[in-house]
């Protein structure tokens, strides 16, 4: 999970976004083609005008999240775990207690990105170190069949939820946006970054755009080489 990645030049990568940031949008949305008819998926479909702050999870990240400079943003857990666990917790126990179905849509979007990562972070940190998050398991069997993804851990609304719950009858069947892969965060070098900021219902959309090209443009995510293209497993 800390592991590093050396990427291409910066030509190359420059090269590469003009050829292929269209790429990641359309991969992600062949990837979610699968829609949920579950119940919870109209329970929080977003139809207020509110919101909540995401300032407590915005301070954690720019403070623990560590760009490598090369396109890949580590996560310094050792200090994270000693220096401000309770500081996660509490936020997360602040979102657990909103009502996010009141929430404006793109507000929502960004609560239930947020959940999912900063609950994903908790998850890791209570268990740190650890080598994987496939290596936690809370029970269930889960889409990858190992790791804490099937298991309810949180209560929204009354609800108890699993991460799989937010990702699969959530957020991507509510808010149909590809990119939003692009935001929910597994804690593992594969995956896409984690954002260094918190979303908010003002730059969620601008986050996932940048979150997409970031990854497309990586190694970990597409690699162009002697006239052959190698994408991550995402894009299966």
């Amino acid at each position: 999970m800390g592991s590093r990645a050396q990427n291409a030049g910066q030509a190359a990568v420059v090269d590469r976004r003009m050829m292929l940031t269209g790429a990641a949008a359309l991969a992600a949305t062949v990837a979610m083609t699968r829609h949920s008819t579950s119940s919870q998926t109209g329970r929080f479909r977003p139809r207020g005008t509110g919101g909540t702050s995401h300032a407590a999870f915005d301070r954690l990240l720019r403070r623990y999240v560590v760009p490598d400079g090369r396109g890949y943003n580590a996560v310094d857990y050792r200090r994270f775990r000693a220096e401000a666990l309770p500081e996660l917790r509490a936020y997360l126990d602040g979102l657990q207690a909103a009502v996010p179905s009141a929430f404006s849509r793109a507000e929502a979007h960004a609560y239930w990105i947020n959940l999912y990562n900063a609950k994903t972070l908790e998850i890791v940190l209570d268990r740190y170190p650890v080598r994987s998050i496939r290596d936690i398991n809370l029970g269930g069997s889960g889409l990858f069949g190992r790791g804490p993804w099937s298991k309810a851990v949180v209560e929204v609304e009354g609800t108890d939820l699993s991460l799989d719950d937010i990702e699969h009858e959530i957020v991507r069947p509510i808010f149909g946006d590809p990119l939003s892969h692009y935001g929910l965060n597994c804690a593992s070098y594969s995956c896409p970054n984690l954002a260094g900021t918190a979303y908010t219902g003002s730059n969620v959309q601008a986050l996932l755009a940048a979150g997409a090209a970031a990854y497309v443009n990586h190694p970990r995510g597409v690699a162009v080489e002697d006239r052959r293209i190698t994408a991550s497993k995402v894009y299966s």
